[in-house]
């Protein structure tokens, strides 16, 4: 695999993203779709990874990058990663001098919900692939509306859930049906 093209695939991904999980759906669309670089259920492994270990939201990118090309892959993806850092200071200066311009606050909350969208949009396929039977579609539900109309903090919710799906795996209940 080309370490350059895998950089510009990943800078693409970081540059067009505002957020951690924002750029997943441009991951999945290069890596996935039309690459076929990494599989559904390996995007799904390297968002949990990052979104397991401790740092930035936006560090599954790195295990995007190991699972396409190994080591290489995953620095190509830290330096696609840390480039956007680099390159926000000097627009940050920018748009400071400019916050109070009503032009500007309509283009940032434009590009707020732009990036909503495409997160929707990746999440969809992403879910497809991770549930599988009753009892997931139940978790992720009740973690939904737990995370919603609840202080819970995310930690607690992701045990929990591992812990009902670790429970069932251990007593079997084939009708559960994980």
């Amino acid at each position: 695999m080309n370490w350059f093209f895998l950089y510009l695939l990943l800078l693409k991904a970081t540059l067009s993203s505002f957020s951690g999980l924002a750029s997943l759906p441009i991951l999945r669309e290069d890596f996935v779709v039309n690459h076929h670089y990494l599989t559904d259920r390996q995007l799904n492994t390297a968002l949990v990874l990052g979104r397991a270990t401790p740092g930035p939201k936006g560090l599954y990118i790195v295990s995007v990058g190991y699972f396409a090309d190994g080591y290489p892959g995953a620095f190509a993806a830290w330096l696609a990663l840390v480039t956007p850092a680099l390159l926000v200071i000097p627009m940050l200066e920018f748009a400071g001098r400019r916050a109070d311009s009503p032009e500007v606050k309509r283009i940032l909350r434009a590009v707020v919900l732009a990036s909503a969208g495409i997160s929707l949009s990746a999440t969809l396929p992403l879910g497809v692939d991770a549930l599988h039977g009753p009892l997931s579609y139940i978790i992720a539900l009740a973690s939904m509306l737990i995370l919603i109309f609840t202080k819970v903090d995310t930690i607690w919710v992701i045990l929990a859930s591992a812990g009902v799906g670790l429970a069932t795996l251990l007593f079997h209940s084939p009708a559960a049906g994980i």
